[in-house]
């Protein structure tokens, strides 16, 4: 089942990612995604909590702690990063967390795995650095005009910063996850879920008493796109820790291809024009991961 539940996260985070592209345009726009994922996080746990009557304890929060910490710092600056996404290589970069991830399993536990999982990882790794490199190529090219006293270079420096904080941050929890879900058991899949829920509720309820200093208005009716990207986001969560405690190296490596899925939906939706190349690349990154899907079946 495994293998279902990480086709399912992501199927739900490729589209989040697009929605969370929609929302992301004003100053504090990263800081008010957080506040509504943190709000519909805090309460999908609050009713998963009621229904299954998981037993959890200030002790399994704080235990499950890092982990929660380095995701959302990851996707606090993921948001930021969205700011700037129509100069940066945000989304590929960031992606190769899942790959690495796996590796990082690999090397650590000292796990065998078929020939072909390697070549899986090889092309999905391929795939997004050359979609990391075209992008990149586009950015030079184009004309940039920011605030004033911020330069080329400058704006350059930053879409390329954040996804490659994002990146560290996501491969060092995903990697932390495989350890607490599935290689030592530290946690349960429904604890784990939980608190981190938690977490992102209190970290959301932080932030939204920081905008109302800040004298920054937030109306949650009028955040169509950030409610749909917390709702996405959300069921991958839920989906998320059972696929990491099934098989945690491959299904790192699938999930955290999900930007491909982006940027499809982004050339449906968005009508964004992709090159020949850019194409070719994401048929790379899809054949690894029918490849690495195919190994459990």
């Amino acid at each position: 089942m495994w293998i279902i539940f990480t086709l399912i996260t992501f199927f739900c985070w490729g589209v989040a990612d697009l929605f969370y592209k929609l929302g992301n345009k004003e100053k504090y726009s990263h800081l008010k995604t957080g506040i509504i994922v943190g709000l519909v996080m805090g309460i999908h746990a609050t009713i998963y909590l009621i229904i299954k009557n998981v037993d959890i304890n200030i002790l399994d929060i704080l235990k499950y702690l890092p982990v929660s910490l380095l995701y959302i710092s990851s996707m606090v600056i993921g948001y930021k990063g969205l700011r700037y996404l129509e100069l940066s290589i945000s989304s590929p970069i960031q992606n190769t967390s899942g790959v690495i991830t796996s590796l990082l399993l690999v090397i650590f536990f000292k796990e065998i795995l078929p020939i072909t999982a390697y070549i899986a990882f090889i092309l999905i790794f391929i795939g997004i650095f050359i979609l990391s490199l075209l992008e990149l190529k586009e950015t030079k090219k184009e004309r940039i005009e920011y605030k004033k006293n911020n330069t080329k270079k400058k704006v350059i420096f930053l879409t390329i910063l954040f996804p490659l904080m994002y990146c560290f941050l996501d491969g060092i929890g995903t990697f932390l996850d495989g350890i607490y879900l599935d290689k030592l058991e530290l946690i349960s899949e429904d604890t784990a879920l939980i608190a981190y829920e938690y977490t992102f509720f209190i970290y959301g309820v932080i932030t939204y008493i920081y905008i109302k200093i800040k004298k920054e208005s937030l109306k949650i009716t009028k955040e169509k796109n950030k409610i749909l990207a917390a709702i996405f986001e959300t069921v991958g969560q839920f989906f998320y820790v059972f696929a990491m405690s099934g098989n945690a190296t491959i299904s790192a490596s699938i999930i955290g291809s999900y930007a491909i899925l982006s940027l499809i939906l982004s050339r449906i939706f968005l009508k964004e024009k992709l090159t020949e190349n850019k194409y070719i690349a994401i048929f790379l990154v899809i054949i690894g991961i029918v490849i690495l899907s195919i190994l459990d079946l």
